[in-house]
C-alpha cells in the first residue's frame, strides 16, 4: 500500500481534523503537511465548504490537485478553475427544504450553491456559522431562490433541536435525497447517494489518479463513509464513537495537539 510515497493522498477533514477548536490549521501541522508534499506526497481536503470560503484555507495549505467540497457534491480544482465532478440536488429539494421548514420553526437554513451560499432563515446557530467559515452570504426568501444548481441544504439548530430534525426525516422518509449530521448544530441535506465517501470514487476515476493510495482521516458523522472508502481509514483521538468504530486507524493525538501531523509521520514511516 505504502510502497511509493508519490502514490500516496491523503485526503483530510477541516473542522474538529486539520482545523483545531480555535478554527486554525496548527503550525505542527502545517510544518508536517510541507514536509510531506515535499517528499513527494499529495494532500488535499474533503469539506463542506464552497468554492468561495475554502479559498482561504488553500491558499495557506498551497494545495494544487482538487478538492472535494460540498460534502461530496462538487470536485473543484482551483488550479484551473474546473469543476471536476458535480451532483446537484433533485428539484424537488426545494419543496422538501420548505416542507421541513414548515414543521420546524426553529430552524435556520441557507441553500449552497457553487456561486454561493443564500440564507433563507437566519437564527444564532444560522449567524454562528456565517462568521465561523467567514461566509458573505446572499439573504433571500425561500421561494425566491432559483431551485437549479443546489449543492446541500443546512439546517441549523440549538443542539437538543438535532433530534428533532432527524426524526422528521425518518418519518418522512424522502426517497430521493438523504441526512447527515456535520455537527451537534448543522444537519445537511445531499442528493441520495451522495457523501465524502462517494466523491473519493470519483477522485480515484479522475485523469492521473487512477493508481493513487488514498489515506481518508476525519472526526465526524459525515466523514464515515470517506474513512470506510479509504485504502487506509483514519480519525483522530477526538473523533465520534461511530467514526472510531469506522476507522482502520485511531491516533493518539487530537486535533488541537497534530492528529494530522502525526498520520503524516506513520505515513512516512511505512513508506521508509
Amino acid at each position: 500500500m505504502f510502497e511509493d510515497i508519490n502514490k500516496v493522498i491523503i485526503l483530510s477533514d477541516m473542522d474538529g481534523t486539520l482545523l483545531n477548536s480555535k478554527k486554525e490549521i496548527t503550525p505542527q501541522d502545517l510544518d508536517s503537511i510541507r514536509k510531506f508534499t515535499s517528499l513527494g506526497g499529495k494532500f488535499t481536503v474533503a469539506t463542506g465548504r464552497t468554492v468561495q470560503t475554502f479559498e482561504q484555507y488553500r491558499n495557506i495549505l498551497g494545495i494544487d490537485i482538487p478538492i472535494i467540497l460540498f460534502n461530496g457534491a462538487l470536485i473543484y480544482n482551483y488550479k484551473t478553475g474546473q469543476t471536476l465532478y458535480m451532483n446537484e440536488l433533485p428539484d424537488e429539494a426545494k419543496n422538501i427544504t420548505k416542507e421541513i421548514m414548515e414543521l420546524l420553526p426553529e430552524a435556520g437554513g441557507e441553500v449552497l450553491k457553487q456561486d454561493g451560499t443564500y440564507i433563507f432563515r437566519n437564527n444564532d446557530y444560522e449567524q454562528l456559522h456565517t462568521n465561523l467559515c467567514k461566509i458573505v452570504p446572499n439573504y433571500s426568501c425561500l421561494e425566491d431562490i432559483d431551485s437549479e444548481g443546489w449543492l446541500k441544504v443546512l439546517f441549523a439548530m440549538a443542539p437538543e433541536d438535532i433530534p428533532h430534525i432527524e426524526l422528521l426525516v425518518h418519518q418522512k422518509g424522502y426517497d430521493t435525497v438523504e441526512f447527515v449530521k456535520s455537527s451537534n448544530i448543522f444537519y445537511e441535506m445531499l442528493t441520495k447517494g451522495i457523501t465524502k465517501g462517494s466523491a473519493l470514487e470519483e477522485y480515484r476515476r479522475l485523469e492521473g489518479f487512477e493508481d493513487y493510495t488514498f489515506v481518508s482521516i476525519g472526526d465526524f458523522d459525515n466523514d464515515i463513509e470517506m474513512i470506510k472508502n479509504a485504502d487506509l481509514g483514519v480519525c483522530p483521538s477526538n473523533a465520534q464513537e461511530d467514526v472510531k468504530k469506522s476507522a482502520d486507524l485511531v491516533l493518539s493525538h487530537s486535533c488541537d495537539d497534530g492528529a494530522v501531523s502525526e498520520l503524516i509521520e506513520y505515513i512516512i514511516n511505512k513508506c521508509k
